[in-house]
């Protein structure tokens, strides 16, 4: 979407606001011995406080409230009765819905004990994404939002998951730009308008640079047993720094 007036902004930070805070909350709350169901229902009660939907569900009917993936797993995977071990990797991504208005957030960390190969990962992706969101305004080719993921990833020893989008977001949980790459291309000549409501989500690996979908027909997962970290943000454009719409 693009902003139309002050409602659009305030209510794309409301949403943004509830999302971080259901991130938060299940990080903070998440534990070695629960379940990724039992962590998925904190991040619901969070939701349903604050009478916000889940995005995957209204939009796709996924299997759950939120998205969480272990390990090897990178990206949509389902609540289940799978129990969280010491040491897992662990990617929180919720998206919600507010009085018509949409937000997206992601967060990869790990479980103590930690090993500096996944906290680097982490802290590495999580910078690069600030990097990407601190060097956008309206004029930006949207190709520049690639090239620097792709080269941040080059310069800390990792690979990009080519097959993972940045995308529009706003007044559905999926809008045009539809795929923003996550990898420079020269042909992409758009440029970024002010009011632009976007996510960033860069995914940074430690081997692989594609994913492949489970039989679940949602959850997606390194094929080559390497580890994957994303964070992403909501951020509206305008003529200097974005707004981030997803903090709490």
């Amino acid at each position: 979407m693009t902003i139309e007036s002050q409602k659009d902004v305030d209510g794309l930070k409301k949403i943004g606001r509830i999302v971080a805070l259901a991130v938060q909350e299940m990080k903070k709350s998440v534990r070695a011995g629960m379940t990724t169901r039992e962590l998925d229902a904190i991040g619901k009660r969070v939701l349903d406080h604050y009478g916000a939907k889940s995005a995957p569900f209204l939009t796709y009917d996924f299997p759950g409230t939120t998205c969480i993936s272990l390990n090897h797993e990178v990206a949509h995977g389902i609540p289940s009765d799978k129990v969280i071990q010491a040491g897992d990797l662990i990617n929180i991504d919720v998206s919600a819905e507010l009085e018509g208005y949409y937000a997206d957030t992601g967060h990869s960390f790990q479980i103590p004990p930690y090993s500096s190969k996944l906290t680097q990962l982490c802290t590495y992706t999580m910078k690069t994404m600030m990097k990407v969101v601190s060097q956008l305004k309206a004029g930006v080719k949207i190709n520049e939002i690639g090239k620097i993921i792709q080269e941040e990833a080059r310069k800390g020893g990792y690979k990009v998951v080519n097959n993972l989008c940045s995308h529009g977001i706003g007044r559905a949980l999926h809008e045009p730009p539809f795929d923003i790459l996550p990898y420079y291309n020269p042909h992409n000549r758009a440029v970024l308008k002010e009011g632009q409501v976007l996510t960033i989500e860069p995914f940074l690996s430690t081997g692989t640079e594609y994913v492949v979908e489970l039989a679940d027909g949602w959850t997606l997962e390194t094929p080559d047993d390497s580890f994957v970290a994303q964070h992403e943000h909501t951020i509206i454009i305008t003529k200097n720094r974005p707004i981030i719409v997803t903090t709490a």
